[in-house]
């Protein structure tokens, strides 16, 4: 993205204009692999190429992610001092991202990047619904263009926040499709405010959305977890017509316990389908000692999920599959995938696919390498995965039948 200069948010009353040009690139900016994603995500939603060199500089300090939440501040408050408020926006996301719930510096540290990013996306109080939901709230946006074509639902992941997503929205709602974007329980701020656990049946946080703004024949997007936790609401939700996976993710449990070593992964399989309570809890202690990525995905993992200790997540996150309700799709399906995504393995795709026996027309997309858009939520080239997703939504009019490709 290319923008204009920023403007101060506690002076300026007038909207900065946005212009959507999303850089293309995947950069090597740290050796760990999670790192350098979330790295890469950071400047993926800003595109000033400044900052490539700036999170370069500051590499040789990262080896934990401690080390990561210190620099990441450092960057943020030497944006914000010279009124580079997007980039000290995302900075400020970076390194929350890290920050556990028992840090007293994450809850202002994100209110900051809330109130950052509504005001550099010029998002009124009127674009935003506070919807009740299980004695706590869902908070949603609402963006609408002059003549819509459809509407799309959209929501993220594990731990994500719908506001990081603002510029993505846009871009849907550019494209002539009215957008709600929510933040589900384990997300934002049902999680950080209310306390609204993760859960996997996530047909009911979608029937209450649907309810709230009245809609029907609509589209329903996941990203990350979301690419999952789609195909089980629409399994259950018939206002729900058409699904968007991005990306495909068929077994969450796989995808936590492939942060660990094929020999850990194999015995923690193991221990948890014999209940070996003490013994998976005392090796995954072992295990976050040795690793602070580990550590803090443990702590974070239980702080989503609502759970108390290693061994209760991980039975907790068994429960995100899509094997048993797949069947009951019946609805137009577009599945995307990354071919080299450091969280969820290639298989997922082609076992989604097997599954979907019902669906009335599926279609699937693998990004590559030389697409620049190999990674995780196609982190490198969003611009090409939002042409996949806006074409096939323009086709959907005229598109008949079962299709794979």
């Amino acid at each position: 993205m290319n923008f204009m200069h920023p403007f101060d948010p506690t002076t300026s009353t007038q909207p900065r204009p946005l212009a959507v040009a999303f850089p293309v690139g995947y950069h090597h900016l740290h050796p760990d692999v999670s790192l350098n994603f979330q790295m890469n995500r950071c400047f993926n939603w800003v595109g000033d190429t400044r900052m490539l060199n700036e999170m370069r500089s500051v590499t040789p300090f990262i080896d934990t992610v401690a080390d990561f939440t210190r620099e990441f501040m450092t960057l943020a408050e030497r944006a914000l001092r010279v009124r580079e408020w997007l980039k000290g926006a995302f900075y400020l996301r970076a390194a929350e991202f890290f920050m556990l719930p028992r840090n007293p510096a994450k809850h202002p540290c994100r209110e900051r990047f809330l109130q950052l990013v509504k005001t550099q996306y010029d998002v009124q109080e009127s674009d935003r619904s506070s919807i009740p939901y299980e004695g706590g709230a869902l908070s949603a946006y609402r963006f609408t263009p002059a003549s819509p074509k459809g509407t799309i639902v959209v929501f993220g992941g594990f731990d994500s926040y719908i506001e990081e997503l603002f510029v993505f929205l846009f871009a849907l709602r550019d494209a002539g499709y009215e957008v709600i974007a929510f933040d589900g329980p384990g997300q934002g701020s049902a999680l950080e405010d209310f306390q609204l656990p993760l859960t996997h049946e996530w047909e009911k946080p979608v029937k209450i959305v649907l309810d709230y703004f009245d809609v029907d024949d609509v589209t329903l997007l996941g990203l990350s977890l979301g690419g999952g936790l789609v195909i089980r609401a629409a399994a259950f939700e018939p206002r729900v017509r058409r699904i968007i996976a991005d990306d495909v993710l068929t077994d969450f449990s796989e995808v936590v316990l492939g942060q660990v070593n094929g020999a850990t992964r194999l015995v923690l399989k193991a221990l948890v389908i014999i209940r070996a309570i003490r013994t998976i809890n005392a090796l995954l202690t072992r295990a976050a000692k040795r690793s602070p990525v580990i550590a803090w995905g443990l702590e974070q993992g239980q702080h989503v999920t609502g759970t108390h200790s290693p061994y209760e997540f991980l039975l907790k996150v068994r429960c995100f599959t899509t094997a048993a309700i797949s069947a009951r799709v019946t609805q137009d399906v577009l599945l995307l995938a990354a071919a080299h995504d450091h969280y969820v393995p290639r298989s997922q795709l082609d076992d989604q696919v097997k599954t979907l026996r019902h669906a009335r027309s599926l279609t699937t997309r693998v990004f590559t390498r030389a697409e620049h858009a190999q990674n995780h939520c196609h982190i490198g080239n969003l611009a090409l995965s939002l042409k996949v997703m806006v074409d096939w939504l323009d086709s959907m009019a005229t598109q008949k039948g079962r299709t794979v490709r």
